[in-house]
């Protein structure tokens, strides 16, 4: 089974049992809902700790969560550095158009001309849009703004995706 992170636990926060979370999702509201489980993975350890969420609320740029169970400071001091995830199966369908970040990561990407650039090998959040890191085999990295003027065509299945490159963009 495949695992995605969701947030790291970075500190407590007061003495009622709750933690500081540096989120890694897109979907918060619905990733730390009240009832919903999440996976908690301790550095050096394979086995996850199954937490529910018990409250969630916003405080500055954490995500503060509790969980059932866990109702003051010593309960959950110990899940500092920790990450949690969810699993593949938990995650929710997209809209048509809207990929996850690893199904996009490791596809080859191809001109409209069929000429080979590389693979997506990072993605970076800007203000406007998301910026791909296209790595090809030899030479340097091109950055390839996500944007339905560039990107053409995305095919997940086969991990390809077809751009038409502005000027200038791959020199």
């Amino acid at each position: 089974m495949e695992w995605f992170n969701v947030g790291k636990i970075v500190n407590t926060h007061g003495v009622q049992g709750e933690v500081r979370v540096i989120s890694r999702t897109h979907f918060p509201e619905e990733r730390y809902a009240i009832g919903n489980e999440l996976s908690l993975f301790m550095p050096n350890e394979t086995k996850p700790i199954q937490l529910i969420v018990r409250s969630h609320r916003v405080h500055k740029n954490f995500d503060l969560l509790t969980f059932e169970n866990h109702f003051n400071l010593v309960d959950v001091e110990k899940y500092r550095d920790g990450l949690l995830k969810v699993s593949e199966n938990e995650l929710g369908e997209l809209d048509e158009g809207e990929f996850y970040y690893h199904e996009i990561k490791g596809c080859a990407v191809y001109t409209i001309d069929g000429e080979e650039l590389g693979e997506v090998t990072d993605i970076l959040e800007t203000g406007a849009n998301d910026v791909w890191t296209i790595t090809p085999k030899s030479g340097k990295p091109h950055y390839i703004p996500y944007t339905d003027e560039v990107v053409k065509e995305i095919d997940i299945e086969e991990k390809r995706i077809i751009i038409e490159p502005m000027d200038g963009l791959l020199s």
